[in-house]
């Protein structure tokens, strides 16, 4: 998607899809998933003052050059990573809220992936980061690349968590996801549903039965219908123009894509894709779309021992 209003025409049946199936079949049967998980002890939040609007920042670990750069997917929040910080106890993590998502300002426009990713840019250079190590989960990977696109002497390695390869290789949702894509029927209803619904619409993310915190529930309900359709279009059009792999072709840095091997969003096979990328490692998980909440043991040591070596 890019950022331009898209009122004449429905917003891609992708991300935005998948969840607004899951959402209208909550209205009707709800969901009872509960449970929060907690933040790391060392943690220090902060807003990162920018021009086009503040991000909001969590950090772990004693300040450094070298950093680990954690970024979430669509309407996620740096919540997301929660599970997997104690696997990274001895790194400096920075985890960021994208604009429009979470703690982050949530202006009409600047959701696209360069723009993403410039502002990703600039944040670490107001912590003083000079090496980044950055992992992108979902649309996170997109940001991730484009930094590395944009910022050669900024970005050192890449890790993607299910972050697809190509745009035909997303799991089409049929006429629901598309009904409340229309921004006549999906903006006035966004602002009403009730929490069962997103924790149902969050469901669509994991293959198992797992709990879905009450920060990321109230993460999602803060984003507004434009942030989301927008950085949804915006993810959109970055494959559009380019494959993932072909990017990383070229970014040529070391680089990880793991990936739950029953992802419910992604084909699993898609994920063959990246074999054609040089330098890179492959990890399969027995898991869904996020195995940071689903595995977050493995995931969390192969991000660790990722950065160990790079």
């Amino acid at each position: 998607m890019d950022e331009t209003t898209t009122a004449a025409k429905p917003y891609p049946r992708r991300r935005i899809g998948l969840m607004t199936a899951a959402v209208l079949a909550a209205l009707i049967v709800g969901n009872t998933a509960t449970v929060a998980t907690a933040r790391a002890d060392d943690s220090q939040e902060q807003m990162v003052h920018l021009a086009d609007g503040d991000i909001h920042v969590v950090s772990s670990g004693a300040p450094n050059a070298r950093a680990v750069v954690l970024l979430h997917g669509l309407a996620g929040s740096t919540a997301w990573w929660d599970p997997v910080m104690p696997a990274l106890r001895n790194q400096y993590v920075v985890r960021i809220d994208l604009l429009g998502h979470g703690r982050s300002a949530k202006p009409d426009n600047g959701y696209s992936m360069a723009e993403q990713a410039r502002r990703v840019g600039a944040v670490l250079d107001q912590l003083g980061v000079r090496d980044a190590i950055v992992v992108g989960h979902s649309t996170g990977g997109y940001v991730a690349t484009s930094l590395a696109e944009q910022r050669h002497d900024l970005v050192t390695a890449i890790a993607l968590i299910d972050t697809g390869s190509r745009l035909d290789a997303f799991t089409d949702n049929g006429p629901a996801g598309t009904l409340l894509s229309i921004p006549a029927i999906g903006q006035p209803l966004w602002p009403l549903l009730p929490d069962a619904a997103i924790r149902a619409a969050l469901s669509t993310a994991f293959t198992r039965d797992v709990h879905i915190p009450d920060q990321i529930v109230a993460d999602v309900r803060g984003m507004t219908y434009r942030s989301l359709t927008a950085t949804s279009d915006a993810s959109d059009t970055y494959l559009r123009d380019r494959t993932e792999p072909d990017r990383l072709t070229d970014v040529a840095l070391p680089t990880m894509v793991l990936f739950g091997s029953e992802d419910r969003r992604w084909q699993p096979s898609s994920f063959d894709d990246y074999r054609r990328v040089p330098q890179v490692q492959i990890e399969t998980l027995d898991c869904g779309h996020t195995p940071m909440i689903e595995e977050p043991d493995p995931t969390g040591t192969l991000i660790r021992n990722f950065a160990d070596h790079h």
